[in-house]
């Protein structure tokens, strides 16, 4: 199983292009860093959507990893199954509370199995002066 894509996101709804036609994924809010509702320190937990394949000859099962790291130190983990019917997509949810004690950056290493890592950066970030 691959990763194909893993952003954060503030919604996601599914539809079908037409009835009984493929599926679409529509995302909104898509964003990579955010301003906090109050200065730091404060804790944000932001949504991450993980979308995965499988390719016709895998097995189809597998096991999810996502490991928060702040300068290379874990801060946040969350492992789960995956099941995705070969030749198929699927999706997956990951949501973790992240204490910030100042602004900067927190980076979601995702990964299937042992597989190679996606990374994605969230950064917290100052709003503008009041």
């Amino acid at each position: 199983m691959d990763i194909v894509a893993a952003l954060f996101i503030e919604d996601m709804q599914m539809r079908q292009a037409f009835e009984g036609g493929p599926a679409r994924i529509d995302l909104t809010g898509v964003h990579f860093s955010t301003v906090p509702p109050e200065p730091p320190p404060c804790t944000i937990a932001p949504h991450l959507v993980v979308l995965a394949r499988c390719a016709p000859d895998e097995p189809g099962t597998g096991v999810l990893e996502v490991v928060f790291r702040r300068d290379g130190v874990q801060v946040a983990r969350n492992v789960q199954p995956l099941q995705v019917e070969p030749g198929r997509f699927t999706y997956r949810f990951v949501r973790a509370e992240l204490d910030f004690a100042d602004y900067g950056s927190v980076e979601a290493h995702c990964r299937i199995d042992q597989g190679p890592a996606t990374v994605v950066p969230y950064t917290l970030v100052p709003g503008p002066a009041a």
